[in-house]
């Protein structure tokens, strides 16, 4: 079970990686996009990230499954799920950000960007005390 736990932390250090960068990279890509009228470095590069971190979550969320299975879901487990799943629902919401902005369609503001990066951080120090207090 060590070696699922190891992947799972491997895995999820990647995953939050995206988590707190594609947010503010978004930012950037806006920026750039605005002063070259097409996509650039920048964005090739956030869309690239993206990419890459989904496969990082599905495989966080795997192994975590499987490590909530050794504990027997106990109830800190499905808290943290529950957090986990709140996390998703913000990633998936940074990839339609992402995939309207490989289209050129920025909608949202630097600003809404800022603030929606921060709110993942909340998420991931709701998770990290769950799992290191085991409250429940």
């Amino acid at each position: 079970m060590d070696w699922v736990k190891i992947i799972h932390i491997l895995c999820v250090m990647g995953w939050m990686t995206s988590i707190f960068a594609v947010p503010r990279a978004l930012i950037y890509w806006k920026r750039e996009f605005a002063r070259l009228n097409e996509d650039g470095p920048t964005g090739d590069l956030t869309f690239r990230l993206y990419r890459f971190s989904s496969g990082l979550g599905f495989i966080a969320i795997g192994t975590g499954l499987v490590l909530g299975w050794h504990w027997d879901f106990q109830t800190w487990v499905w808290v943290k799920l529950a957090l986990v799943a709140a996390l998703a629902v913000h990633y998936t919401m940074t990839g339609r950000m992402v995939l309207r902005a490989r289209k050129g369609v920025f909608l949202e503001s630097d600003r809404y960007l800022r603030i929606f990066n921060e709110v993942s951080v909340f998420g991931v120090i709701g998770i990290l005390w769950v799992v290191v207090t085991k409250p429940f």
